[in-house]
């Protein structure tokens, strides 16, 4: 397996330039490109082990949106929308100079990957909606919205990864595995305590927005390319009539992983397999 690289991305949003920071793995001059995009609270580092088994195929980039993970905090809390997240996408493929890209997304970036991939000209040639859907039920976005923003500090990792653990329905992780999710979400302040990697400021346009489900259908019915719909079989966020209806639109597949809540964290053999084999097939 090839080890891993990071590098960073200037980017421009209304109220300046922020610098967006990313893990990278494989043949850097691989034409073959596979973005994968982390949810609301999280970053990049939750996709090592989908990244190290594909690297074999692609040039895996995995960047922490604005906001999150070691990317920079925007200026102004407003900012952090689809529209900027975007743009920084569009940036940081110019940067790798990929002509086209494989997406996959787990929600928030699931849905930045949907928005792209219906755009005329987009790059996006197959998607991997992780959890996510062209519906999205108000009543996750209020149980979400419960934990984000806050700002817990915690005397140990430890019990930074208890509290991770019951308010995430991730799935059959190892020990081995949650520490890793734990490790690379948290950091340590001057005084010693544990606190999580992202920017509380994001739950502003979050919580706002919240008035009832979010309809993207627009975007949904816009793709034309292939489709993989991963579902946890006991997620909240895209429900079985949501996947159903979803499978009706052409060049679409879903796969239902048993056991786990919002999201699937593809970390194993038969969840990474099923992305390789939509991809590479």
């Amino acid at each position: 397996m090839t080890p891993m690289r990071e590098g960073s991305v200037l980017c421009l949003d209304p109220h300046g330039f922020h610098r967006m920071r990313y893990a990278e793995w494989g043949d850097p001059h691989n034409p073959r490109v596979l973005v994968c995009v982390h949810g609301l609270t999280r970053n990049g580092r939750d996709f090592d082990y989908l990244a190290e088994r594909l690297s074999d195929a692609y040039r895996v980039v995995c960047p922490d949106v604005a906001g999150r993970g070691r990317s920079d905090w925007l200026r102004d809390a407003r900012d952090y929308t689809y529209a900027v997240d975007d743009n920084d996408m569009a940036a940081l493929l110019a940067a790798l100079h990929a002509e086209t890209v494989d997406w996959l997304g787990t929600s928030m970036g699931g849905i930045m990957g949907m928005i792209l991939a219906s755009l005329p000209g987009s790059p996006v040639r197959k998607l991997v909606m992780n959890d996510v859907g062209s519906v999205i039920p108000r009543a996750a976005l209020l149980r979400i919205g419960r934990y984000v923003g806050t700002e817990p500090a915690f005397d140990s990792l430890e019990a930074l990864e208890a509290l991770m653990r019951s308010i995430s329905p991730f799935g059959e992780l190892d020990a081995e595995q949650w520490r890793h999710l734990a490790l690379n979400i948290a950091k340590q302040d001057d005084d010693g305590r544990w606190r999580v990697r992202y920017d509380p400021a994001i739950a502003l346009n979050f919580t706002e927005a919240v008035s009832a489900d979010v309809d993207l259908r627009s975007y949904w019915n816009a793709l034309r390319g292939p489709v993989l719909v991963i579902r946890g079989a006991e997620s909240d966020l895209l429900l079985p009539e949501t996947l159903e209806e979803m499978r009706a639109r052409p060049r679409t597949e879903t796969l239902v992983v048993p056991r786990t809540g919002h999201a699937p964290m593809l970390m194993d053999d038969f969840q990474v397999g099923a992305v390789r084999r939509f991809l590479l097939g």
